[in-house]
C-alpha cells in the first residue's frame, strides 16, 4: 500500500448554515485510527473558513468569526435542486468553492482510498458532488461514504456513485473494508472504551480555534424526536480525568482557549461524569471557556453542579426544554417539565449566570403542533428571564416520531431527503404559516 487515504468533510447545502463550534470530529477520529495502524491520511475540509485562498480573492466576502471559535462559513448563491424549486429563499453552498476544493486535490498525493463523511440527511447534494469531483479527479480510486446520512438514509445514500457506503461506526466498518480492499491484516481500531481511542488528529485542522471533547456517545433518553438511540444504541462514557487530559493537552499543545461540548447527555448522572470533570478542571486551575449548544439537560441541574459549571467556564449554556404543553412533554419522552426550568434557572443565577444569557431551545413545527402552543412556550420562557430558541423540527427516519411525520407532512419525506429540511417546516400543521412562524421568530427576538 503507497499513498495516503484522503478524508474529505463535504459542503453544506442549505437555505441557512452557521458554524456553531462545528468540527467533523468523527473524520479527524478516523484520521488518528489510520495513522495509529500505520496509514498516512490527507485531509480536505470544504467547510474552513480560514483556507489560504480565501484572502487571495478580494472579490468573495470573507466569513465573519469571532474569537470562541463560532462564525460564519463562505457562502455562495447556488441554483436549488429541482424538488425546493418552488421555496422562496436563496440556496447556498457553504464553504469554500469549487475551485479551491479542486485547486486543494490538485496539491494532494494520488490516495488509494477516498472516505468522505456526512451529516444531515439533507445536505446530500453537497456530499454528492464531492463524490463526483474526486471521482473526476482521482479516477479509479474506490470512495466511501459515511456519517449520518449513510445511516439515516441508507437506502437513498447508495444512489450516490460512492463504491462503499459504511453504516455504523468506523472502528467495525473499516477495519472489514481494508482487509476486503488491501487485504491488510494488521488493522486494528478499537472497539472497547472510548479512552482507548488517539486524541482526533487536529493537526489537520488548519486554524483550531476551538475543539470539540467527546466525552460520551449515545444517551439513556430516548425521545420521539431524536436520533440518537439509531447512531448510537448503547450509551458509553469515557473517564472524567482522561475527558481533562485531552482538554489539558490541547490548552498545552495548540494553544486552545474554547471547548465545545456535543455529547447528548453531558449532565446526565452528574457524579459519574460531569461532577469530577469540572472539579479536576478548577483543581488544575485550567484556564478556557466552554461551550455547549447541543442542548443540555435542565433536570440534571443542582446547586453542585451550577456552581461547578459557573467556576470552571462554561459560557455557552443552551439546554433543551421543547415545548411547555404538559401533553406534549409526555409524548416526547418526559426529560423535562415545567416547574424544573424555573428551579434550574434559579440555581444558575445563584451561581452567577444572568438569566438573559441562558437559551433554551423550543420545538416548532412538530406534527399537529399549533402556532399557539409555540407562542405559550416562547411566553413562559421568557416569564422565567430565560432566552427562547426555536429549533424547527427536521423529520428523522427511524424515529419514534417518523411514522407521525410521514402522515402529517405534504411532502414525500420517506422519498426525497430534501424534504426532511426544517427550513420547510415540513411536518407543520396547516393553521402554522410561514408568516406565523415568522412572527413567533419575531417573539424570541424581543427585548
Amino acid at each position: 500500500m503507497t499513498g495516503p487515504i484522503l478524508l474529505i468533510n463535504p459542503w453544506i447545502y442549505d437555505f441557512a448554515a452557521y458554524d456553531f463550534w462545528n468540527k467533523p470530529l468523527g473524520l479527524l477520529y478516523l484520521a488518528s485510527l489510520l495513522r495509529a495502524n500505520g496509514l498516512s491520511v490527507s485531509y480536505v475540509d470544504c467547510l474552513d473558513p480560514y483556507h489560504p485562498d480565501l484572502k487571495k480573492n478580494p472579490n468573495l466576502k470573507q466569513p465573519r468569526r469571532t474569537p470562541s471559535g463560532s462564525g460564519r462559513y463562505l457562502t455562495e448563491v447556488i441554483p436549488k435542486p429541482g424538488p425546493l424549486r418552488s421555496v422562496p429563499r436563496a440556496y447556498h453552498r457553504y464553504g469554500i468553492t469549487t475551485k479551491m476544493f479542486t485547486d486543494t486535490l490538485d496539491q494532494i498525493p494520488q490516495p488509494i482510498l477516498i472516505m468522505i463523511t456526512s451529516m444531515m440527511t439533507y445536505w446530500y447534494p453537497g456530499v454528492w458532488d464531492v463524490i463526483e469531483l474526486s471521482r473526476i479527479k482521482f479516477p479509479g480510486v474506490p470512495v466511501v461514504l459515511g456519517g449520518n446520512y449513510v445511516n439515516l438514509a441508507y437506502s437513498h445514500a447508495v444512489q450516490s456513485k460512492a463504491d462503499f457506503c459504511l453504516a455504523g461506526p468506523a472502528e467495525k466498518s473499516v477495519p472489514v473494508l481494508l482487509k476486503e480492499l488491501f487485504n491488510r491484516d494488521a488493522i486494528f481500531l478499537p472497539e472497547g472504551e472510548l479512552d482507548s481511542h488517539p486524541y482526533p488528529a487536529f493537526d489537520l485542522v488548519r486554524c483550531c480555534d476551538q475543539v470539540p471533547i467527546m466525552t460520551s456517545r449515545g444517551c439513556p433518553y430516548r425521545c420521539s424526536y431524536c436520533a440518537s438511540h439509531l447512531l448510537n444504541p448503547s450509551f458509553k462514557r469515557r473517564n472524567p480525568l482522561r475527558v481533562v487530559d485531552e482538554i489539558d493537552h490541547w490548552n498545552r499543545s495548540l494553544g486552545v482557549k474554547h471547548f465545545s461540548f456535543y455529547d447528548d447527555a453531558l449532565l446526565i448522572n452528574s457524579e459519574e461524569l460531569i461532577i469530577p470533570l469540572l472539579r479536576e478542571i478548577i483543581r488544575r486551575n485550567i484556564k478556557v471557556h466552554f461551550h455547549c449548544p447541543n442542548g443540555l439537560h435542565l433536570r440534571a441541574i443542582t446547586q453542585e453542579v451550577s456552581d461547578l459549571m459557573f467556576q470552571a467556564g462554561f459560557k455557552t449554556l443552551r439546554f433543551g426544554f421543547e415545548t411547555n404543553n404538559l401533553s406534549r412533554q409526555i409524548q416526547t419522552g418526559g426529560k423535562v417539565f415545567n416547574e424544573e426550568l424555573s428551579e434550574a434557572l434559579h440555581l444558575l443565577e445563584l451561581s452567577g449566570y444572568r438569566r438573559n444569557d441562558i437559551g433554551i431551545y423550543l420545538l416548532c413545527g412538530l406534527p399537529d403542533q399549533s402556532a399557539e402552543e409555540i407562542g405559550q412556550s416562547i411566553r413562559f420562557v421568557r416569564s422565567c428571564g430565560a432566552r427562547p430558541f426555536l429549533a424547527e423540527y427536521s423529520p428523522i427516519p427511524g424515529t419514534d416520531l417518523w411514522v407521525d411525520a410521514v402522515m402529517s407532512s405534504p411532502y414525500p419525506i420517506a422519498r426525497e431527503p430534501l424534504f426532511q429540511n426544517n427550513t420547510l417546516l415540513p411536518c407543520s400543521s396547516r393553521e402554522l404559516t410561514f408568516e406565523k412562524y415568522n412572527a413567533l421568530k419575531q417573539m424570541t427576538l424581543l427585548k
